[in-house]
């Protein structure tokens, strides 16, 4: 898996993009490929880090538009098919980080999940997040961020999941409206599509939700993961 490639078919059908949008990427040089003899290739993990790079950077519409094409394929829509409460448990959440750096903001977030039993090698998740941050911030203006790993393994998860955490003080972490930030996801898929969906979701949430102003109004874990669902359906609603 590490060292899979797509062709120009294969990579618009794993992004769920038409055809022609990616030979348009591939011609503007906006998405990282390569000649191979005389057929051109996609490494995977070049498009993961993309891909996860490009939904962050989507603008609403566009969004709406992804993350419909995404659940369409990936889940269910039906709400016992939300995604949210397979991934996320209350005891995922902190919401009373005392970190004040970036660097403590990751190494917090590491160690509320390695308390989950859910992940490999901690050590291993930290230089995967920090090297993802070292490419480019992935926070987000409305102070928030979505911590991810530079490569998603399956052999690093023995499930997927996502963490919550809030900071008491607002923390400089990178945002491009040059914001501090206070509430950061952490998401860690097994796998690359479920990883994809699972931000789109996330970016949904908090763009067409009041899901942000909840969670900083949340009193505790339990009202938070509260929120969470309660967003998620406003999201599956309007699909």
């Amino acid at each position: 898996m590490p060292y899979r490639v797509f062709n120009l078919e294969q990579v618009a059908e794993y992004l769920r993009l038409p055809v022609p949008e990616v030979k348009e990427f591939v011609r503007t040089r906006e998405i990282p490929c390569a000649m191979q003899g005389d057929r051109l290739i996609f490494r995977k993990k070049e498009i993961d880090a993309w891909a996860s790079q490009r939904i962050i950077g989507l603008s609403k519409q566009k969004l709406t538009v992804y993350h419909r094409k995404t659940s369409a394929k990936a889940h269910d829509l039906s709400k016992q098919h939300a995604i949210i409460p397979e991934l996320l448990k209350p005891d995922y959440i902190n919401p009373k980080l005392h970190s004040k750096t970036k660097a403590s903001v990751i190494r917090c977030m590491v160690d509320l999940v390695g308390s989950t039993g859910l992940v490999t090698d901690t050590q291993d998740l930290l230089r995967s997040l920090e090297e993802r941050e070292k490419l480019c911030s992935t926070a987000l203006a409305g102070g928030i961020a979505l911590l991810h790993p530079k490569n998603h393994e399956p052999y690093m998860f023995s499930d997927s999941f996502v963490a919550i955490g809030r900071t008491i003080q607002q923390v400089p972490f990178g945002s491009p409206d040059g914001a501090t930030t206070d509430l950061f996801f952490l998401i860690c898929c097994q796998d690359d599509r479920i990883h994809l969906h699972t931000l789109t979701r996330l970016c949904m949430m908090c763009h067409y939700t009041s899901l942000l102003l909840e969670l900083r109004e949340s009193r505790d874990a339990a009202e938070m993961y509260q929120r969470m669902v309660e967003s998620e359906q406003e999201v599956i609603q309007q699909l």
